[in-house]
């Protein structure tokens, strides 16, 4: 029923939870994105900012012609309403699973991925930038933190794509965050952890070749040079 155009980034994981746990038929199509993949034209066509994910739905509810989704947020948007599952079962628990959803896409999202560019990814140490995007990481756990303060989930009081969004971005070794510090984040994330459908959904992604350790030089140029043309 869908095709996932995909790699195992956070990205790539928020749709692989969302298909498991919703028990959606999915086929994977691998985009390596180090290869440059994604700038093939039949990915550009569904995906034109070419970045993953991006899905292709073969029955959509209308019954019309194949429909793509491209933008991870997007995507869980469209699943949720496609399958009545996990965006809020009452309108005001759906504005709380928006909130939060949106939260994550402009903000926990961007924000952590300028953490692991400038920590790990840079070809030098630039001291300024990684300071400004270490301390914004930690004041966006710790809005989290407050958030999941007598919650066992993000929004709406249940399980939702506001968890499968923030979920896979919450790393808190490689992104230089003492998890004892938030033990609500702690918590939650364990607990989502655990969920089979999420542990599914990680093993998909190791059936997928992932980055090495160590970039090389043309992986960098791809993932880091990009310009209009």
């Amino acid at each position: 029923m869908i095709d996932l155009h995909y790699w195992p980034t956070p990205n790539g994981h928020k749709i692989t939870i969302f298909l498991e746990e919703a028990g959606v038929d999915y086929t994977v199509h691998p985009v390596n994105i180090g290869k440059g993949e994604q700038f093939r034209p039949e990915f550009l066509a569904i995906s034109p900012n070419n970045r993953m994910p991006a899905i292709v739905d073969h029955a959509p509810t209308d019954g019309g012609a194949p429909v793509s989704v491209f933008e991870s947020g997007a995507i869980l948007l469209y699943l949720a309403h496609k399958t009545g599952q996990f965006g809020g079962v009452t309108p005001r628990a759906h504005v709380e699973v928006l909130e939060w959803l949106m939260w994550q896409v402009g903000g926990l999202g961007p924000m952590l991925g300028q953490n692991h560019h400038f920590t790990r990814y840079a070809p030098e140490r630039v001291p300024y930038a990684i300071e400004r995007y270490l301390k914004e990481t930690e004041r966006l756990y710790g809005v989290l933190e407050r958030r999941l303060e007598g919650r066992d989930y993000v929004a709406g009081g249940e399980y939702s794509v506001a968890d499968m969004a923030c979920f896979p971005w919450i790393l808190p070794e490689p992104q230089q965050q003492n998890i004892n510090d938030f033990p609500n984040i702690a918590a939650w994330h364990a607990r989502i952890k655990a969920r089979p459908a999420v542990v599914r959904a990680y093993e998909q992604g190791a059936r997928v070749q992932a980055q090495p350790a160590e970039m090389s030089e043309e992986q960098r140029r791809v993932l880091f040079g990009q310009t209009e043309r």
